[in-house]
């Protein structure tokens, strides 16, 4: 009988936060509104996730700059993936994952020719 090998877990800490933004952006003037709620979103992440590497995905970023520098959201839900090696990752809550599909293998000239010498050979 086979040994089982243990399932190697890449991620090491899931959460969902709900970031309350308004607080810190009104401490700056409306001109700088949504860069200071971006960088209050890291810091949250930072002290709560316990890792200074925080990732936020492009759905996040636009979530926050959707209605341009003076006027964020006042708290966003984030989807939060800590790994191993400590990165932290926020992705919008609700918003489904982008898995990049595989493109079709080419076949290199030498047996594209090779195909073709052997349909003639059998013709």
């Amino acid at each position: 009988m086979a040994k089982k090998q243990p399932a190697v877990a890449k991620l090491e800490l899931e959460r969902v936060y709900n970031v309350p933004l308004r607080k810190e952006y009104r401490k700056v003037p409306r001109w700088k509104k949504t860069k200071k709620a971006t960088k209050a979103l890291r810091e949250f992440l930072q002290k709560h996730m316990k890792s200074d590497n925080v990732k936020l995905s492009t759905e996040v970023n636009e979530k926050l700059w959707q209605h341009g520098i003076k006027n964020p959201p006042h708290h966003i839900k984030v989807n939060v993936t800590k790994d191993k090696e400590g990165v932290v990752r926020a992705e919008l809550f609700g918003v489904k994952k982008k898995v990049p599909k595989e493109a079709p293998k080419q076949k290199s000239k030498l047996a594209a020719k090779l195909d073709d010498v052997k349909k003639n050979l059998s013709k």
